[in-house]
């Protein structure tokens, strides 16, 4: 769609809409950007806005006034797509975009495109840090925090951009298409917002939709989703990897589990080490055999791709290390927000520990969690929605000492109090921080200040 001399309703007055407000503002297309959030203000709204940007501002009821002046509407990703306001919006023949597509219409370069329950984040930086070892512009954007609407005008024909996209934000792309995908895993998440795990899968396999010819897919072989949409795949090439397998075509892992292996032709081509890295664990080790995957499709050399990874440093939340207190090892693990990312993260312990877990209900169940923490977890001190479904779901799992904290500041002095010498203290909620927080990052970033301010 042509966009000159049209008016784009943007929904959402996040950091998503405010950046696509933004970008509209920039290429002097009109906007409206509404939320239906009756409790804010015009005025905090402006503030958030870059200096300049103006569009007029709608907060509550959606008009038809308003819907009869738009022509495209544009939501952000925390916006359901049955709400009833957007039910209304389509009723009235508006398109529906999501940021993503918005920002797609103004790139230049090539795109690669990063979606899975887990691992996204952490893959994405990577793939971004190795990108620049290969190109000179590259930006690193989407969900893992900078919006591509706020960098997609900086896009030239030589740039890359590297976008971690999520289920929500491929339920809005019309005709976005990334050079180079993956779907990292899918296991079960955001069935609040999907209702079905079919949905759920469909949403993230949208990625692909727009691919074509020799453009490559990178899918994890062993995710049984994500591995049969990959044997199905027809409109773009699938690149499987696997540390469980060893594919005759593919990113595999060495006998040792260490070396990364790109098996083709007949040959098994030494790419990098994880032991000349400063990533742990075997979901590591899955996220960087994608990357390498990503890489190769993009035409890195694995001399350039070993390089970057011995360089690159872990991202923040994601089973990091805080610090010690007393003789206990404190881990943030705040980007845990489910039971698969948190039965990775209590994998990668190698103490007695206790664990700090729950937080908004996504409808999800905690059975295969628990047995991820046989043998590793010696009490949970749990809170948010969820604490006392853990709570149960642990008990029926044989775990006996368990707590109760209202807030995440009382979690962590129970925590201390119980932790002995030698043993970890791990922040993996297996929950999204939605209710208590604004986001993991901030959930994140307080734990480690209560954990700092503990008595040495």
């Amino acid at each position: 769609m042509e966009l000159t001399g049209k008016t784009v309703l943007v929904v959402g007055a996040g950091k998503s809409g405010i950046a696509a407000a933004g970008l509209l503002h920039s290429r002097n297309i009109d906007a409206i950007l509404y939320d239906s959030n009756e409790t804010l203000t015009e005025d905090a709204v402006r503030e958030k806005l870059p200096e300049g940007v103006s569009p007029r501002i709608v907060l509550g009821e959606l008009t038809e006034e308003v819907l009869e002046a738009a022509d495209l509407a544009v939501l952000s990703p925390g916006v359901p797509t049955d709400a009833p306001f957007v039910e209304a919006m389509r009723r009235a023949g508006l398109p529906i975009w999501g940021e993503i597509e918005l920002a797609w219409q103004f790139e230049k370069g090539r795109v690669i495109a990063i979606t899975g329950t887990n691992g996204k984040t952490t893959t994405t930086a990577l793939v971004g840090h190795i990108m620049e070892k290969a190109f000179q512009d590259v930006f690193v954007v989407g969900n893992i925090g900078v919006p591509y609407t706020s960098m997609v005008t900086k896009s030239t024909p030589d740039s890359v951009s590297v976008l971690e996209v999520s289920s929500f934000q491929l339920e809005t792309i019309h005709g976005f298409h990334p050079v180079v995908s993956a779907v990292l895993n899918v296991t079960p998440d955001h069935l609040n917002r999907h209702y079905t795990m079919e949905n759920y899968a469909n949403a993230k396999f949208a990625v692909t939709k727009n691919q074509t010819g020799e453009e490559v897919c990178v899918l994890n072989y062993d995710n049984d989703i994500t591995r049969r949409f990959g044997e199905g795949l027809t409109n773009c090439r699938p690149l499987f990897f696997s540390h469980e397998t060893m594919l005759p075509e593919g990113i595999c892992a060495g006998e040792d589990m260490d070396a990364v292996l790109y098996c083709h032709d007949g040959q098994q081509e030494e790419i990098c080490r994880m032991s000349r890295s400063n990533l742990l664990g075997v979901h590591n080790l899955e996220n960087v055999m994608a990357a390498v995957g990503m890489a190769l499709a993009m035409g890195v050399t694995p001399g350039q791709i070993a390089q970057a990874l011995r360089e690159f440093q872990a991202v923040e939340h994601r089973i990091e290390y805080v610090t010690e207190k007393k003789g206990v090892v404190y881990y943030n693990d705040s980007k845990g927000t489910n039971t698969d990312a948190a039965i990775k993260g209590i994998q990668a312990m190698v103490r007695p520990t206790v664990l700090i877990g729950g937080g908004y209900d996504k409808k999800t169940t905690f059975d295969d969690w628990m047995e991820a923490c046989k043998g590793k977890v010696t009490a949970f001190v749990l809170l948010g929605q969820t604490a006392a479904q853990i709570g149960e779901t642990a008990e029926k799992h044989g775990f006996t000492d368990i707590t109760y904290a209202d807030s995440l500041e009382e979690a962590v002095k129970i925590c201390a109090e119980k932790a002995r010498p030698g043993d970890a203290v791990l922040l993996s909620p297996a929950c999204a921080s939605w209710g208590m927080f604004d986001n993991y990052e901030q959930r994140g970033r307080m734990f480690k200040d209560f954990v700092r301010s503990l008595p040495d």
